[in-house]
């Protein structure tokens, strides 16, 4: 159904502001962007000077937010494992898009004894559930953020593989693909100008909110000891170190968690808000060809 001309464009489904998953989890990760790139200089206090006579400190004019059990500031430790816990999740989500999406696309476009054994690999990975094989990765290559970075991305690659490969296998047989194909294209051409427009949308949407899982999944490992070691920030290592004094300052555990549940909040939202928007099944017919909607 076309829109009324009379209905005023804020009204119009597509407009941005109809989404409001997409537009809050996007305040709340623009926010801790920000606190990420500028956290070193927002830091209030050096966020590894150790002053055992200001100890577990309530919220003050010089430690906003109290001071841990060895005396160093929380907020300043926040604001510097920000820029740890979210930089090695970018890291970690850009190393496994390198490494699924060119296989994927490989598996699903050539078909047959690569498809085989590319899927196989993948099956053969992802037997067991990510945090155990990447547990057992970390523990073999020993701690250390690099070799989290590492075990991370040993298992996350096997969900981009198998979801290039769905959509590259359906789309191969269009009469579009071979119609260029008939045309002369090479194989890199017939990827480059037609499949990869295909996989842009469902890859964003993974990507969006798989930030979220790989934050949990490096926080946890942190908080076994196989990531960030002492005495570097990290949110899962802050975790770790406030547990022992839970009962007496819960604030140690309350705020890093805070930060973990937040930005794993907003990776949701914009993956929901993300899917809603580019759900060309519900609302419109996306022609990635000429790059231009139809009404359905």
């Amino acid at each position: 159904m076309r829109r009324n001309k009379k209905e005023p464009a804020w009204i119009n489904r597509n407009h941005l502001f109809n989404y409001p998953m997409l537009i809050v989890g996007s305040a709340i990760a623009i926010f801790f962007l920000i606190l990420t790139l500028m956290g070193s200089w927002l830091a209030p206090n050096d966020s590894l000077l150790i002053q055992m006579q200001d100890r577990l400190l309530p919220p003050s004019y010089t430690y906003p937010l109290g001071t841990d059990h060895l005396g160093r500031c929380i907020l300043s430790r926040l604001l510097e494992g920000a820029h740890t816990t979210l930089g090695l999740s970018l890291a970690v989500i850009a190393v496994v898009t390198v490494i699924g999406v060119p296989i994927g696309l490989l598996s699903g476009y050539i078909g047959g004894r690569v498809d085989a054994v590319l899927m196989r690999l993948a099956d053969g990975s992802g037997a067991l559930p990510e945090f155990l094989i990447a547990v057992a990765v970390a523990g073999i290559l020993g701690p250390g953020l690099i070799n989290v970075m590492l075990a991370v991305a040993c298992v996350k690659w096997i969900g981009y593989a198998r979801v290039v490969r769905g959509i590259v296998t359906s789309e191969r047989q269009k009469e579009y693909i071979m119609a260029s194909v008939v045309a002369g294209s090479s194989i890199g051409n017939v990827i480059g100008r037609h499949l990869l427009r295909q996989i842009a949308s469902p890859l964003g949407i993974l990507i969006a909110g798989d930030i979220g899982r790989t934050i949990l999944l490096i926080s946890a490992l942190s908080y076994l000891g196989l990531g960030a070691q002492p005495p570097a920030p990290e949110w899962g290592a802050m975790l770790s170190d406030g547990r022992p004094y839970f009962q007496a300052a819960s604030q140690l555990m309350i705020y890093p968690g805070l930060c973990i549940l937040m930005v794993v909040l907003a990776c949701n939202l914009i993956s929901d808000g993300m899917r809603e928007l580019l759900d060309v099944r519900g609302q419109s017919t996306i022609n990635f060809r000429n790059g231009r909607k139809g009404e359905t």
